[in-house]
């Protein structure tokens, strides 16, 4: 019983009656914003906002290892043309807690979907343009895959990155096996410790990997690396990358999702996809996937160095996208 009522919040459940409570104005630390707290399924879910109340909304999805510093600059542009804009920390990540200290540490795609879902219900946000990049990425194309009609439109970077299990059982030729390395560091218990024991350092290599153009500062990382102290993080982190290659097993209250996913199901809302010119990270080609998108869609290629982490390397080509996927 309790797996068919989580399912059916992700389906089409009523919206929940939970009240955003503003966090301390220190918390924030991103321009013009302000970090709000609010319960929304599972999860205590803190978030940046912009922008009037009444305009319409734009959710901003991080990815690992990153956080909501990623949208500083977007954030203030969209809110400048009336939008109002929503950055929510992951699970695991930042002043983000769980609920319940009995919840599963769950990093499964579809886990991560759903609180996008739980967030717009609690928010009460009926329809909203995604956008994000990484772990957000994937959730917005998720979500607008199997829930379009919650979706304005969808901004991902790296396209679309949909998958299943069985999918990620399958070997990749070796170039591209060694791009995922971190990914089979985080599949042995040398793994998971090293990253509890040294996270600050480990993510500050992902950054010069994936995004080896981009000349970030110490104070820049830092802002960032706070949320990774999350009691939570290591764990959700973990989990993602065990159970891509079939090594942890998710929840059964989302089997009927992943099954539905792994048929690699079509978008038809508005999309924009957006690839930096040199991201280090594994990314598809944006060839491979444009047959996905079923709707008005449009790749752009963004030049002059943009790696992985493209809001903020590119902060006004990634607010363009989402202004003008949402143009009729």
């Amino acid at each position: 019983m309790v797996e068919n009522i989580d399912r059916r919040r992700f389906l089409g459940a009523a919206a929940l009656t939970a009240l955003a409570a503003p966090l301390a104005p220190a918390a924030s630390g991103m321009p013009g914003s302000t970090l709000k707290r609010v319960q929304a399924g599972l999860l205590d879910v803190a978030y940046a906002g912009w922008g009037p109340a009444a305009g319409p909304p734009v959710i901003l999805l991080h990815g690992w290892p990153y956080d909501v510093h990623a949208f500083d600059e977007v954030g203030p542009i969209l809110a400048g043309q009336g939008y109002r804009v929503v950055a929510p920390y992951l699970r695991g990540y930042g002043p983000t807690r769980f609920r319940s200290p009995d919840t599963m540490r769950n990093g499964q795609p579809a886990a991560l979907a759903a609180d996008v879902i739980d967030l717009m219900d609690a928010l009460r946000i009926r329809r909203a343009t995604l956008a994000g990049f990484d772990w957000g990425a994937r959730s917005a194309d998720i979500v607008a895959a199997l829930r379009p009609e919650r979706v304005a439109g969808l901004v991902a970077v790296s396209g679309y990155l949909i998958g299943s299990q069985a999918a990620g059982r399958k070997p990749l030729p070796p170039e591209a096996e060694h791009q995922w390395w971190y990914q089979y560091y985080f599949a042995t218990e040398r793994g998971r410790l090293g990253y509890e024991q040294d996270r600050r350092a480990f993510n500050k290599l992902i950054w010069k990997l994936a995004s080896p153009r981009w000349a970030f500062d110490d104070a820049t990382f830092e802002r960032s690396a706070a949320a990774f102290d999350n009691p939570d993080h290591v764990a959700i982190v973990v989990h993602n990358y065990r159970w891509r290659l079939g090594l942890a097993e998710g929840e059964p209250r989302y089997d009927d999702l992943e099954r539905r996913l792994a048929g690699a199901p079509t978008i038809a809302v508005p999309t924009i996809t957006l690839e930096g010119d040199a991201n280090g990270a594994p990314h598809p080609d944006p060839a491979a996937y444009a047959a996905k998108f079923i709707g008005r869609y449009e790749h752009r290629t963004i030049e002059g160095g943009i790696g992985h982490n493209l809001p903020k390397e590119a902060p006004a080509a990634f607010a363009k996208a989402v202004l003008d996927v949402t143009k009729p």
